[in-house]
């Protein structure tokens, strides 16, 4: 089986998705809803970081933390 990478604008990744579920000679694993949700958190607050909106943390407080 062979693997294809695409980019797909936000607001047709959706559409796209469901559409490809469609094709029988197309396998679409499914996602750990809840891992997804997590990492799109994670990515949502480096964007804040890099923004400026909130304030990052220092790897030393990072690893107190833990």
């Amino acid at each position: 089986m062979q693997q294809l990478t695409l980019n797909i604008n936000d607001n047709k990744f959706h559409t796209f998705l469901e559409f490809i579920k469609t094709l029988d000679y197309v396998e679409v694993p499914e996602v750990d809803k809840k891992a997804m949700a997590e990492l799109q958190n994670s990515f949502d607050q480096v964007k804040m970081m890099q923004e400026g909106k909130i304030e990052k943390q220092s790897a030393q407080d990072f690893l107190n933390e833990l």
